[in-house]
């Protein structure tokens, strides 16, 4: 696709709602605006909560343009607009980039105190309404203007786009639970759900020195694929205390990850850490769910509960560095589901959603 700058026409994939296919609109593109840039898209990559609103089970506002895990080419840049990436690398028209899941202000309150993914002006691409002047707002379109306050990291040629597509959510996510779990080397690290963020996760806390690594999964099929990506033992839920107190003298894990979106994995991510240990919350991303918590196991057993949604902008960075680093020692090329073009949008969606654990790339 060629926007030549500025002043041609855009394709964009317009959902507006459940049961209604998505529209295929051109729209103007736009000048870049005070701290925007304008950018061409290479690929999209369908995640789960792209498919959670086509199915009806979450909602976005419409109409909108869904996609949030995207790659693409610097077109222009808007007067103010920065010309250095978050690790301080210039930034050039053409260069090949991936960005934060959303722009925050960095002023208010959440950003001021280490939460700008929780900004109280916070705009998240791929779930926000299209309005004139700004309706290239997600990942599947042919561009996507980037609002001030986007964090932008240069991608190496190493990483190929459908396996960059997906850093700049599911690995910058894991990238933020690792940080807040603290250091695991040398420690019994346990992820529950082996979807794309749980495989991900596994590969990471072997990257990072766990000395042991337990994956747990509801499908037994998903064992094989967690052993490559660095599990040393995977169990399905039912298994999963025992194994860990063989592995563990009986104390269970260091540090625990819940990255399946069920409530019944959180309660199983709590039983299964040790005395002392940490629990992060990752995966339960759409309401309705509980647990029985006993508020005296929690101070008996002096746990660390810990929530994660998103993730600040740092962690995009250790997510692509993580890629660029160790993406050819673990399959990740294996979770690919296939590639369709954009006007092909409705087939790639049906087939991402009989390929679970696998992301679909749309390309423009």
């Amino acid at each position: 696709m060629n926007t030549e700058r500025t002043g041609g026409r855009a394709l964009a994939a317009v959902f507006t709602g459940h049961g209604h296919p998505f529209e295929l609109r051109e729209f103007p593109v736009p000048a870049p605006g005070r701290g925007e840039v304008l950018v061409d898209i290479t690929c999209g990559t369908i995640c789960g909560s792209d498919l959670h609103t086509w199915h009806g089970r979450r909602q976005e506002p419409v109409p909108c343009v869904l996609g949030h895990e995207i790659v693409g080419r610097v077109v222009a840049f808007g007067p103010g607009a920065p010309r250095a990436d978050l690790r301080g690398e210039p930034l050039l028209e053409g260069d090949r980039i991936t960005w934060t899941l959303a722009a925050s202000c960095g002023g208010c309150f959440f950003c001021t105190r280490g939460l700008p993914q929780k900004c109280e002006h916070l705009f998240k691409y791929g779930h926000s309404a299209i309005a004139p002047g700004h309706e290239f707002s997600g990942g599947f379109a042919e561009c996507c203007l980037l609002r001030p306050g986007t964090g932008i990291v240069k991608l190496p040629d190493t990483i190929a786009d459908p396996m960059a597509a997906p850093a700049n959510c599911a690995v910058a996510t894991v990238a933020a639970a690792f940080r807040l779990a603290g250091p695991v080397e040398g420690t019994t690290v346990a992820i529950l759900g082996c979807g794309v963020l749980g495989l991900t996760a596994v590969a990471m806390a072997r990257s990072l020195g766990a000395a042991e690594v337990i994956a747990c999964d509801l499908d037994p099929e998903r064992a094989g694929l967690a052993r490559g990506f660095g599990a040393g033992a995977f169990s399905q839920p039912c298994g999963l205390l025992p194994d860990l107190r063989d592995l563990t003298r009986g104390r269970g894990a260091d540090v625990t990850m819940e990255f399946s979106g069920s409530s019944a994995a959180v309660a199983g991510a709590l039983a299964a850490t040790r005395t002392g240990g940490v629990s992060i919350i990752a995966g339960t991303t759409t309401p309705g769910g509980s647990i029985a918590l006993d508020p005296h196991e929690l101070l008996r057993r002096m746990l660390t509960l810990r929530g994660l949604h998103n993730y600040a902008p740092e962690d995009l960075v250790v997510a692509v560095e993580f890629l660029a680093r160790s993406g050819d020692r673990f399959p990740f090329a294996s979770l690919a589901g296939g590639t369709f073009p954009l006007v092909e949008i409705g087939r790639a969606f049906e087939s991402a959603t009989g390929r679970p654990g696998r992301r679909v790339s749309i390309t423009p």
